[in-house]
């Protein structure tokens, strides 16, 4: 068989990492995360500290952005620094990506993988959402904090990983026509939309060659 890629986006909490490691592990394929900011360390010659610190801060460009239209070009030098130095992160690990799916079939999580990959002759694009209190419960369990700090811990990431995916691939984050199955896992519970993702991309593999 060709080598394939799958991409999973995900809204947080919905479940959408988890069903990624468990598509790997019925596939026998690595599925990317975070690991991919080893990989662009390695890629780069880095420090993995670097890219830590920018994938736990995705809205600093949104923010310089917003700062650039607030006070105009008076802070010129900074603001370019701080968009290169993001935009060169951002290269590094895309470069990672792309050399992933040249050597193997993998899944990727997030990271604008679809974009990227997008000229992938064997490339499957999937969105894992659910609903909103579902979400906020899942978060709220999981990091052990009120229901309330849980809504708003997940409207702000969801706000800068939207910015982010926007802001790079020129694109909607989210948005159906960007992929090839959207599951909300809240109508039929996470083991049938699991079945159904499962099913969805073995009919897609038998016609890889």
């Amino acid at each position: 068989m060709e080598k394939f890629v799958i991409n999973i986006g995900r809204q947080l909490g919905s479940g959408g990492k988890r069903i990624a490691e468990q598509l790997a592990q019925e596939l026998g394929i690595n599925c990317y995360d975070k690991r991919l900011l080893d990989l662009a360390a390695q890629e780069s010659g880095f420090a993995k500290e670097l890219f830590e610190h920018s994938d736990e801060n995705k809205g600093l460009l949104d923010n310089i952005m917003h700062m650039r239209f607030l006070f105009g070009t008076t802070s010129g030098e900074s603001f370019c620094s701080n968009v290169l130095s993001e935009e060169s992160l951002f290269q590094f690990q895309s470069e990672a990506i792309r050399k992933c799916a040249e050597k193997e079939s993998c899944i990727f999580v997030g990271r604008c993988a679809d974009y990227i990959l997008r000229d992938h002759p064997h490339c499957l694009n999937i969105f894992i959402a659910a609903d909103e209190s579902d979400r906020i419960k899942h978060v709220s369990e999981r990091k052990g904090i009120s229901l309330k700090e849980a809504e708003k811990l997940l409207k702000k990431a969801e706000n800068t990983r939207r910015n982010y995916y926007n802001f790079y691939t020129g694109k909607t984050w989210g948005a159906s026509e960007s992929y090839d199955l959207c599951i909300n896992i809240s109508r039929l519970g996470y083991d049938k939309s699991f079945d159904i993702v499962l099913n969805f991309v073995k009919e897609f593999l038998a016609g890889v060659q």
